[in-house]
């Protein structure tokens, strides 16, 4: 005897809202891993609801030369809003910044732009995220020819495992009140420089495949911690 349970328009609605999430992440992740190493446009997903304020988080030690520093950021899954942390990355080839990803408001909506490298930093909407991602450019390292430079007064570095430093004291930022976590109204009041527009312009690469892995973790977490099962 097969015994049929009615579904609810709601429960039927709340499914499908998080098919949609889930469809989203997925094409997201993958598209970021297929043109990764072709000039990137940004994927974005629109939200009604603002990402909360971002925190401070202390910041791991570099695991050696080479890495780069990439600030965590929120984003917007089955439940809601949720963090992927920062991590150190090898960038795709020798001369590249990231430019962070960064919530922007408009029209109603909250849209998500995605990060990307190239060889100048764009417009990450004026957001804080600290070490050395203070709102625009990057100052927590900088390229000398083929070798990458980290500002221990910025970066958490280890000198015996970290060999090419520097110190600049003069690019310290103090993070008061609420940092808002987007820009437009109600967050971060910030306008793209020239410089910034033509970062944006220029060729440049989406994220690598292991930030791809450690935001697919991030999700996976996400929607563990509410219950469901892991992707």
């Amino acid at each position: 005897m097969k015994i049929v349970c009615p579904v609810s328009s709601e429960q039927t609605g709340k499914e499908n809202t998080k098919m949609k999430h889930k469809l989203t992440m997925f094409l997201s992740l993958v598209l970021a891993a297929l043109f990764g190493a072709h000039a990137f446009a940004g994927i974005q997903l629109s939200v009604n609801i603002a990402p909360p304020p971002i925190a401070v988080f202390d910041q791991p030690s570099c695991p050696g030369d080479g890495y780069i520093w990439t600030p965590g950021y929120y984003q917007y899954g089955d439940y809601g809003y949720y963090w992927v942390s920062g991590q150190w990355v090898i960038p795709p080839s020798v001369g590249l910044l990231w430019t962070p990803g960064y919530w922007g408001f408009g029209g109603g909506r909250y849209a998500w732009h995605e990060g990307y490298w190239g060889p100048q930093v764009g417009f990450y909407g004026g957001i804080n995220y600290g070490n050395g991602y203070f709102g625009s450019g990057f100052n927590g390292g900088r390229w000398e020819g083929g070798v990458f430079r980290h500002n221990i007064v910025i970066s958490n570095v280890d000198r015996n495992n970290v060999h090419n430093t520097y110190e600049d004291r003069s690019v310290v930022r103090e993070i008061k009140g609420p940092n808002h976590a987007f820009s437009g109204k109600g967050g971060i009041k910030a306008q793209p420089s020239k410089g910034e527009v033509e970062a944006s312009r220029a060729p440049h690469q989406g994220p690598t495949t292991v930030q791809v892995s450690h935001a697919q973790e991030a999700h996976n977490n996400h929607l563990v911690a509410h219950g469901a099962e892991r992707n």
